[in-house]
């Protein structure tokens, strides 16, 4: 494990890694949308073909910063149900529904 990377396991929340990469940010758009900025960040970063070849700290540094640049730009343009990065997002395209009959069944039964 390079020095990068074990000074990225130890960053939890989404500012800290806005932080780290030195990004300006919205802390509204972070309210709204910090988990599905990691995760988006995340999914860039398995996507990146060139990730693995790249060696250098400075230059592995600055893709890491761009994915996420680009994972916080893509929720300050869209929102959280638009972007569907979540499975919950994508199974019901945002949308919950709840029936009566599921609603009945949880009242407690009459005696």
């Amino acid at each position: 494990m390079n020095e990068l990377t074990t000074r990225l396991a130890k960053l939890s929340s989404a500012e800290e890694f806005l932080d780290f990469f030195s990004l300006s940010y919205e802390q509204s758009v972070v309210n709204v949308s910090r988990l599905h900025i990691l995760k988006r960040f995340y999914q860039y970063l398995r996507r990146d073909p060139e990730l693995a070849s790249l060696s250098d700290e400075a230059t592995l540094y600055a893709r890491y910063r761009s994915l996420l640049a680009q994972a916080y730009e893509d929720f300050v343009k869209s929102t959280p149900a638009q972007e569907k990065v979540f499975k919950v997002f994508q199974d019901t395209d945002g949308k919950q529904s709840v029936t009566l009959d599921s609603l009945r069944s949880t009242l407690p039964s009459a005696a």
